[in-house]
């Protein structure tokens, strides 16, 4: 990818806790595409979306938006400047509706692609759960919202980390399909995962993370097909079958 190409141009990123270095002088770029990032638990993977959506400063190295520098800037101005953030956990308010948690952005969205309505269109389930509060919601229908709730920034990028974590595989189903229909519509999407089957149907590119850095960069079809490279890089058992390889273990039978 050339750098006119490049929505986000990531370079020799350093961030850390204390002493700690995590991420290593990582570095790659995207375009207006999904792209996956996996790996190992403890290689980084969360510590690079804290980095990339502000909540972690970096020690070093650039983050670039369409060519604006990012890096070292408050998570409120980096949201704004066009990175929207699904974080693991999905972080709603568990007293408010699903329309609440909309309407905190619905005056942003006038005239935008992406509305409270667009919202309910794409995930017709959160509709039929409009009035119901964020501690009623099953997983799946509290990642569709938060998932709702990033678009409503209108952002070019959205990151999303673990975004298949714990859901039934109807609902990862879902995810994909949105994934795919926001890439479709112009929105790059970045998505951090360990459950390699849900990052293989995300994206094509799967960036593998080891120790802070991007150490290799396949297809998704080469990681299904090869099992070496899913033991050697993400610790996948040799016998496990190929098209089922998961990095971690996720819950599938929670409440869809």
């Amino acid at each position: 990818m050339t750098p006119d190409d490049a929505l986000l141009e990531v370079r020799g990123l350093r961030a850390g806790y204390g002493a700690s270095v995590v991420l290593d002088g990582l570095s790659f770029s995207m375009g207006v595409e999904s792209v996956a990032v996996v790996g190992r638990n403890g290689m980084g993977k969360t510590t690079l979306c804290d980095t990339l959506v502000g909540f972690l400063p970096p020690s070093g190295g650039e983050v670039r938006l369409a060519g604006r520098r990012l890096d070292g800037l408050a998570p409120e101005t980096i949201a704004l400047a066009g990175i929207a953030y699904v974080p693991q956990g999905r972080r709603l308010f568990p007293s408010l509706t699903v329309d609440e948690h909309l309407a905190m952005l619905a005056r942003r969205t006038r005239g935008r692609r992406w509305t409270p309505a667009a919202v309910y269109e794409l995930f017709p389930r959160l509709a039929e759960r409009r009035h119901h509060g964020g501690a009623d919601l099953s997983g799946g229908e509290q990642q569709m919202l938060s998932v709702g709730r990033a678009l409503l920034l209108n952002a070019p990028l959205v990151v999303m980390d673990e975004p298949s974590e714990g859901l039934a595989p109807t609902i990862v189903d879902v995810l994909v399909d949105a994934v795919h229909h926001l890439v479709a519509e112009g929105v790059a999407v970045l998505v951090v995962e360990q459950n390699l089957r849900a990052a293989v149907r995300m994206a094509d590119r799967q960036l593998v993370m080891v120790s802070g850095r991007i150490e290799a960069e396949f297809t998704g079809d080469e990681l299904l097909d090869r099992p070496e490279l899913q033991h050697r890089y993400l610790g996948v058992g040799s016998t496990a079958p190929a098209g089922i390889a998961t990095a971690s273990n996720h819950t599938e039978g929670e409440r869809a």
